[in-house]
């Protein structure tokens, strides 16, 4: 995810310099105190930045600035406090037991105890890939948290064959984002998506998921 960062301009050339020298990121196991050091400077570095699109207002912002995002960054405020609510957790038949503190769509538990997490799910990918069922990968272009350049690194370690080469593809006369078949999986980005995509970029996200049901690729320019 530093590359990133760096690529769009929300950290220092010394730190990016200093991560590529320090740290290894392949396993939690490999990861030093200087790595950490070094991650530390450059997180600070990035500031205040909304992780899951770089460039969203944050949440209860008192900025007036126009935003490049239609998402509301405070959309996890409401789920969290709707779903807290006891009367639609009573309807949900959710949290019956009695569960001590809020429900919250992510949190540290299972990351703490989960002792056995895999570090990497390219195995997985593999076997689905060798399954014959059609694999898409992809990714929102303004996502820091699974970062676009992340997951191309990934795809570069499966080491399989291009079979349509990098394009762009369209969407009502725009880009709509950018698309490469290899053998038996295809990588597709949606331009100015953040994390979650069909939130960022319902359209574009629709458009993406017909060309995936209707087994084509994401339609290039006419």
């Amino acid at each position: 995810m530093y590359d990133y960062f760096w690529t769009h301009a929300l950290m220092s050339d010394e730190h990016h310099d200093a991560i590529l020298k320090n740290c290894n990121f392949s396993s939690r196991e490999s990861v030093t105190e200087t790595c950490l050091e070094t991650v530390a400077k450059a997180d600070a570095d990035r500031g205040n930045v909304f992780f899951y699109d770089i460039y969203a207002p944050l949440c209860d912002t008192n900025s007036t600035a126009p935003s490049l995002s239609s998402y509301d960054p405070c959309s996890d405020n409401y789920v969290f406090t709707y779903l807290n609510t006891p009367e639609v957790q009573k309807a949900l038949h959710a949290n019956l037991t009695g569960i001590p503190g809020p429900w919250d769509s992510c949190n540290d538990i299972i990351s703490l105890f989960w002792h056995d997490m895999p570090d990497t799910v390219l195995p997985v990918i593999k076997e689905l890939m060798a399954s014959g069922i059609s694999v898409w990968i992809y990714s929102g272009d303004t996502d820091g948290r699974v970062p676009v350049t992340t997951t191309r690194y990934s795809m570069s370690k499966l080491g399989t064959p291009v079979k349509t080469p990098w394009y762009p593809w369209y969407y009502q006369g725009e880009v709509g984002g950018y698309a490469v078949e290899y053998q038996n999986v295809t990588f597709v980005t949606i331009r100015g998506a953040g994390h979650f995509v069909p939130s960022y970029q319902p359209e574009r996200a629709l458009a993406f998921f017909m060309s995936f049901f209707e087994g084509k690729l994401p339609p290039g320019q006419n």
